[in-house]
């Protein structure tokens, strides 16, 4: 999956958290995620809302849902429950464990929450 195509995604999936995504979904949802936080930081203290962050904080409500939404359908591929993801509240050991369980690969055969997620690195390309 590439970058256009991930984002376009998870808007779609606004606020759908059944299924599984992919490592690349998940990982091209959270660069655009960085980036355009970045940008509209810069874009706020240009126009004079650096100390508000009206653009910035528009942005990171409006992304919300679906980034918590991509998180629970990753660690659906990795057969783990969406809820894990409240170990973000543990401090260090819990962010340790979430990034092991994102940066897993996912399983490659259906799990209880739905079928394996099919990316370009699974075709085999002497079939």
């Amino acid at each position: 999956m590439d970058f256009q195509t991930a984002v376009k995604t998870c808007f779609n999936k606004y606020a759908t958290f059944s299924g599984r995504a992919s490592r690349s979904e998940y990982w091209w949802w959270a660069l655009f995620i960085i980036v355009a936080s970045v940008i509209l930081e810069a874009v706020d203290f240009a126009i004079g809302f650096g100390d508000w962050g009206l653009l910035s904080n528009i942005f990171t409500l409006a992304t919300l849902i679906p980034s918590i939404a991509v998180a629970a359908r990753r660690l659906h591929d990795v057969n783990k429950s969406g809820w894990w993801q409240l170990l973000v509240i543990v401090p260090l050991v819990g962010w340790i464990i979430l990034l092991i369980w994102v940066i897993k690969a996912g399983s490659t055969d259906e799990n209880r929450f739905g079928p394996a997620v099919v990316t370009v690195s699974d075709f085999d390309p002497a079939d």
